[in-house]
């Protein structure tokens, strides 16, 4: 059964009315996945202090707790906000990601979802921005190859938005492949072909705007599902971001949920190939309410389809 972890905590991240991302996109998810009866569903627990630390100082840190408020919000940047359950909700992702990773490496299943929210991956080492805090993904593949003692973790980003946060911690990392496809121009406006990384352990793939998804299908067979064959890893840590639907308010490419499902089965057929099927999958974006509930619905699916 595939493993998915949520949390209560996550629905305290309130942010103010008329922001995309509100505490409803959680429920969607819920709601979506309700008549799953093949998932084993777990607590996300709360994370640790020393797992952000494996990828954000404890300045940051410090800064981010310190900017909580005791009631309304405070601002850590335009669209970036904190509301008194933000700190809650912001350690079930990272706990949830962890316990993801302990999970799946420990052979408890061969997958697992964390869907919590606040996102992570445009949050940078030391710069929240764009909804996010932590970066969950790159604290998953830092946990894996730092406690679990792992050679080689891929991450594959298909939120719309290039994950920048995802790439600056992980840019340094040589025992990672990062894979972000995501349309461009777009906000953060970062995601060029052209950077690589340190170690040549990048890879960006833009595509754009009204780009449908037998291009994506097409695009993803050409660039990035070679390279992550050729990286041969021992775990594949998927940013679950559905803002690529047509349906969503925030960008303009045009896939479907069916998308979402052909490109969860390929990266699972990856990790099949090279990991025993471990894969660790961390929800990012997805506005659109509906479109987000089918999307997520049919990634959970194509990872039952394939968990121990």
């Amino acid at each position: 059964m595939t493993i998915i972890y949520m949390h209560d905590d996550c629905l305290g991240h309130v942010e103010p009315a008329g922001h995309p991302e509100q505490h409803a996109r959680l429920k969607s998810v819920a709601a979506a996945l309700e008549g799953f009866a093949g998932l084993d569903r777990r607590t996300a627990p709360l994370g640790a202090r020393a797992e952000i630390a494996r990828c954000h100082p404890e300045s940051y840190i410090d800064r981010v707790h310190g900017a909580v408020p005791v009631q309304g919000w405070s601002q850590l940047d335009a669209d970036t906000y904190l509301a008194p359950g933000s700190w809650a909700a912001a350690l079930r992702g990272v706990g949830g990601v962890c316990a993801a990773v302990d999970a799946v490496l420990g052979d408890e299943d061969r997958n697992a979802f964390v869907a919590c929210r606040p996102p992570g991956h445009h949050a940078e080492r030391e710069t929240a921005m764009g909804f996010c805090l932590f970066g969950n993904a790159a604290i998953a593949a830092k946990r894996a190859l730092d406690h679990h003692g792992l050679s080689r973790v891929a991450v594959v980003d298909f939120d719309v938005h290039h994950g920048n946060g995802t790439q600056d911690l992980l840019w340094n990392e040589a025992r990672t492949l990062f894979c972000s496809s995501h349309q461009m121009p777009l906000y953060p406006g970062t995601g060029a072909a052209n950077e690589r990384g340190a170690h040549d352990n990048v890879l960006n793939l833009p595509l754009a705007p009204g780009s449908d998804g037998a291009e994506m299908r097409r695009a993803y067979q050409r660039v990035i599902l070679p390279a992550v064959d050729a990286f041969k890893p021992e775990l594949i840590v998927i940013s679950a971001g559905f803002d690529a639907h047509a349906a969503d308010p925030l960008a303009q490419l045009e896939w479907r949920a069916e998308d979402f499902g052909w490109l969860t089965a390929e990266i699972c057929a990856l990790a099949e190939a090279h990991c025993g099927g471990r894969v660790v999958s961390t929800l990012e974006g997805g506005y659109d309410l509906q479109a987000l509930g089918e999307s997520s619905a049919r990634h959970v699916r194509e990872l039952m389809e394939r968990s121990g």
